[in-house]
């Protein structure tokens, strides 16, 4: 638990065991695709990134989106074939996009993370922590784009052939607790349910993260512990 101004840690459980955080790393996705540059440049969708499951936004080989469309689905809905396509185009493949991942981290200071994949699937060699997580999350905290996305409780996207789908928000606090405002989730078996939680009250934000909880657990202990962090006096 950290005061996003300061980067105070004001709570701290096993910030530093080395774990899966699932779709949690797509923060450090975004980052990367926002520092690139280049926004609005439109992405053309290739069949190797449907070859992933299980959440998917149900692209189609030849379509094309921006990146700012695309970037939207995977802040909102944890897409992993968008996760896919935004790093192939970013990093011209895979493993380059990966690299990239690895470099945004070192430059944030996350000591103990390794990123092999842009979804956060279960993959050797891929981890972070929750000290580390809360880091990314306090540097994309402060991007307006981010902010927008990660607070949008739901939205409908329309596919090229007109097509729509409505989406809503895999952060359930979004909808439960008046002050949070963001921002990611993660669930697979090796991670369990993970969860970044921002919150902001009174002229103060905080980020919360849990990792390898349980429903409906994930839930409870990140609605009590931004309560907790955000209704306390501020420190002197």
């Amino acid at each position: 638990m950290v005061d996003v101004e300061s980067g105070r840690v004001l709570y701290a459980k096993n910030a530093d065991l080395p774990r899966p955080v699932a779709s949690t790393q797509k923060i450090i996705t975004a980052l990367c695709v926002i520092d690139s540059g280049d926004i609005d440049k439109m992405v053309t969708i290739a069949p190797i990134d449907s070859a992933c499951e299980p959440t998917l936004l149900g692209l189609k080989t030849g379509e094309t989106y921006s990146r700012r469309e695309l970037l939207k689905v995977l802040m909102v809905k944890s897409a992993n074939d968008v996760a896919r396509a935004l790093a192939r185009d970013t990093g011209g493949s895979l493993e380059g996009f990966a690299d990239m991942m690895n470099h945004k981290a070192v430059s944030l200071g996350m000591r103990n993370s390794n990123f092999v994949n842009p979804n956060g699937l279960p993959a050797s060699g891929q981890y972070s922590t929750a000290r580390d997580m809360a880091i990314a999350t306090r540097y994309a905290y402060r991007s307006p784009l981010l902010r927008s996305y990660v607070s949008t409780k739901a939205f409908t996207f329309q596919f090229n052939d007109g097509r729509t789908r409505d989406l809503e928000n895999t952060n359930k606090l979004l909808k439960t607790v008046p002050y949070c405002d963001g921002f990611k989730t993660g669930t697979t078996n090796a991670a369990g349910r993970c969860l970044v939680a921002t919150g902001s009250y009174n002229g103060r934000s905080v980020i919360v993260v849990v990792l390898k909880s349980t429903t409906p657990n994930i839930w409870n202990d990140s609605k009590k512990l931004l309560s907790w962090a955000l209704e306390r006096p501020a420190a002197s």
